[in-house]
């Protein structure tokens, strides 16, 4: 299906409503919350914890709205992604996308960024999940689109498409098998199996497991510490790190000339060293 390219609407609406939206109960069809903070941190909510969290598609709409409005924002320089209650979530909730998978549409909004990364327009900026308690289908798919995964230590893992008739489309497939190897990959897909947090973490999927009601904690320190460095220099990773992965690592050597030519006469850069040779922390400002 063609995509629509043009930048939709931002999310600044959404975000105003936020602040009246924190202590009251989610809607039925669930919502995401947006919060900016003074640390230059947009941090995402998905907020429907009488159902797990089970992700309905004007959650979907919304979460790539949320993605989209962080892209373009350039005072914003880390997303956290979290989940209201005790569990991230249990996945898409079927029989409010029966339809919408019928007519083969796409899980987000056509123009906005798409939070599994399948499709362009691509993210740019840096993403940290923290999950916790269950974390199924869809929920697996977001955090391996994302950079850096915390997980509680209660945390609970299926991807259990094979068990609904349906396979995993949002990724799941082809980035478990990056992470944690063929059989490892084959030995969850196709049972559907439940796994923990010590497994996933072995499996590479996620990058540290720390107490349960700790992660969200711990994915803002990450978080923090990734948008105190130059954003130029981490929007180039990400990008480097995305090509050597979907077109090999020659691709991405191939450009390294240029991209540190462009970063090194960047002012950021001037400040890295000038804060290096003055011993004081850097003060980036993305140019």
């Amino acid at each position: 299906m063609p995509q629509d390219t043009s930048h939709p609407p931002r999310a600044d609406a959404d975000a105003a409503a936020t602040a009246s939206d924190e202590g009251r109960p989610s809607p039925a069809e669930g919502r995401i919350t947006v919060r900016r903070t003074d640390d230059a941190l947009m941090l995402i909510c998905i907020d429907r914890p009488a159902k797990r969290n089970g992700f309905t598609p004007e959650m979907a709409d919304a979460l790539a709205r949320a993605y989209t409005d962080y892209e373009h924002d350039d005072t914003l320089r880390c997303a956290v992604v979290h989940a209201a209650g005790a569990h991230f979530t249990g996945g898409l909730d079927l029989p409010r996308w029966a339809e919408r998978m019928q007519r083969g549409e796409d899980t987000y909004a056509p123009g906005t960024i798409d939070p599994c990364d399948l499709r362009e327009p691509r993210r740019t900026k840096p993403v940290v999940y923290a999950v916790q308690g269950v974390c199924y289908t869809l929920g697996i798919e977001l955090m391996l689109a994302a950079d850096i995964v915390v997980a509680a230590d209660d945390c609970r893992f299926s991807q259990l498409e094979v068990k609904r008739g349906i396979m995993a489309t949002g990724g799941g497939a082809f980035r478990i098998a990056e992470r944690a190897g063929t059989g490892n990959a084959m030995l969850v897909l196709l049972t559907g199996d439940e796994f923990d947090a010590a497994t996933a973490f072995r499996f590479g999927l996620v990058q540290q497991v720390v107490p349960a009601g700790t992660q969200l904690d711990a994915a803002l320190a990450i978080a923090r510490r990734i948008a105190a460095a130059a954003p130029l220099a981490v929007r180039a990773t990400i990008e480097s790190a995305r090509l050597a992965r979907e077109q090999g690592p020659l691709s991405a050597i191939a450009r390294y000339r240029d991209v540190q030519r462009r970063l090194a006469a960047s002012e950021d850069a001037r400040e890295g060293v000038a804060a290096f040779v003055e011993r004081r922390p850097s003060r980036f400002t993305g140019r």
